[in-house]
């Protein structure tokens, strides 16, 4: 039975994986289809191969943190059986209704309801019944400059999006700045690009510090490091913007705009990227989570069933000693084979909102959200924050309209936007209970 549900529960996950990446496909592609550089077919086919590629670039330091939303010493696969099913109708309500709410919140919101239902009535043990079963905040370790846990994801339901629309007011104005006929915003734009060099040296892992290099060279292996990747994109997004704007008070209009619709190919690329590492990690924490609670309650079972390798160990700590997780690799490669077959099927209502109502986008402005974007995405991952993409492009979208005009933005419509976001995790814990009391009557 319990080898059954945890089938059930990878399969289902996928399946949510799956709606997540047409749920969330407008996400990298509205702004690009809006300034039709591409069209809504070629765009979501940009947006999915790079949804793909991202396995190559990010680890799964998200996967952790939503495999450890609750204590999986103290729940059931029932538990996270219900928080997947409440997720997936949740998701499918919010598309149905052109609501580009966030489905890493619903994911975390499903968990955690479920979590909470199941502590009020399947445990004893008063340490970590009741709400306890949550794991609302766990201090930051050694290494880790954040804390971890729900309340950290809640409070960046607020973050990501202010952090995107942050970078992007202040991006927008630096590309405002450079276009005037002046040396002092080419001196600016020099000195920015002295201190990200500096401050990407300072980040990059040399050959030494790589734990399991990917091959035998040392060069091939300090370039194709996931994490170095990651930074060398964060240096291809911001060199391209620095080097257009020693050069933007020399172009036309028409010559700055052409300009701009090749630059977002990059931006809509970059942040397809951090969309893919973002959104697929969670599906595999959710796994991840699966099998630690399946084997918890079957402790000498054999993990690997022909192809069907299920030897998951979640990241740990004994006697100070930091102990690597483990994660077969057709988890990975399913989990973004599948967020990207979600993107090619599209998600035309939630372009609509993303693209159009929020505020009139140019390539300027594509070109400014999507960059920003995609520094959040890649910012909070470097921190193992699951964060919602659909809120950072969104703040994104209006840090670049608040720049024209606080009026150029369409409050009314972000006001609807900002009560789907905070109503997502709990409407889907409060499902997810229900779910889970429901189930309980039946398994």
């Amino acid at each position: 039975m319990d080898f059954t549900l945890l089938i059930i529960i990878i399969v289902l996950s996928l399946i949510f994986d799956y709606i997540n990446g047409f749920h969330d496909a407008a996400n990298s592609i509205a702004t690009i289809v809006a300034t039709k550089v591409l069209t809504p077919f070629q765009a979501v086919l940009w947006a999915a191969f790079f949804n793909f590629l991202a396995y190559w670039v990010f680890g799964f330091g998200v996967a952790d943190t939503v495999a450890k939303t609750a204590n999986t010493s103290n729940i059931n696969l029932i538990v996270i059986l219900s928080g997947v099913i409440a997720a997936i109708i949740w998701n499918l309500i919010t598309w149905w209704k052109g609501i580009p709410s966030s489905s890493s919140h619903t994911l975390i919101g499903g968990f955690a309801g479920a979590a909470i239902a199941h502590g009020f009535t399947g445990v004893t043990d008063p340490e970590h019944a009741g709400f306890k079963i949550v794991n609302w905040i766990n201090q930051a370790k050694a290494g880790e400059l954040l804390p971890s846990g729900v309340l950290i994801v809640i409070l960046f339901i607020v973050f990501a999006p202010l952090l995107g629309m942050i970078i992007a007011y202040f991006m927008s104005l630096w590309l405002m700045y450079s276009s005037k006929k002046n040396i002092y915003p080419k001196i600016l734009t020099v000195v920015l690009m002295v201190l990200v060099a500096w401050f990407l040296s300072s980040v990059l892992e040399s050959y030494s510090d790589i734990k399991k290099p990917r091959f035998e060279s040392h060069t091939l292996s300090f370039f194709c490091e996931p994490a170095n990747i990651k930074w060398f994109l964060v240096g291809v997004v911001f060199y391209s913007l620095a080097i257009f704007n020693l050069f933007f008070s020399s172009f036309s209009t028409a010559k700055a705009e052409a300009v701009l619709k090749k630059m977002q190919l990059l931006s809509s690329a970059a942040f397809s990227l951090g969309h893919g590492g973002n959104d697929s990690q969670k599906v595999m924490g959710i796994i991840a989570a699966a099998v630690a609670v399946y084997i918890k309650s079957n402790p000498h079972v054999d993990m690997s069933v022909g192809w069907l390798d299920l030897n998951v160990v979640l990241p740990s700590e004994k006697d100070g000693v930091k102990i690597d997780g483990v994660m077969p690799e057709w988890i990975p490669l399913t989990c973004y084979t599948v967020i990207a077959l979600g993107t090619l099927s599209g998600g035309w209502k939630i372009v609509k909102t993303m693209g159009s109502k929020i505020t009139k986008v140019t390539a300027f402005e594509g070109v400014v959200a999507e960059s920003a974007g995609a520094l959040t995405l890649f910012s909070t991952e470097h921190f193992k924050i699951p964060v919602s993409t659909t809120h950072t492009i969104a703040g994104s979208i209006i840090g670049v309209g608040i720049t024209k005009r606080v009026s150029a933005v369409r409050w009314g419509i972000t006001v609807k936007l900002l009560w789907a976001w905070l109503l997502t995790i709990p409407v889907s814990a409060v499902l997810a209970a229900l779910v889970y009391l429901l189930l309980n009557l039946f398994l």
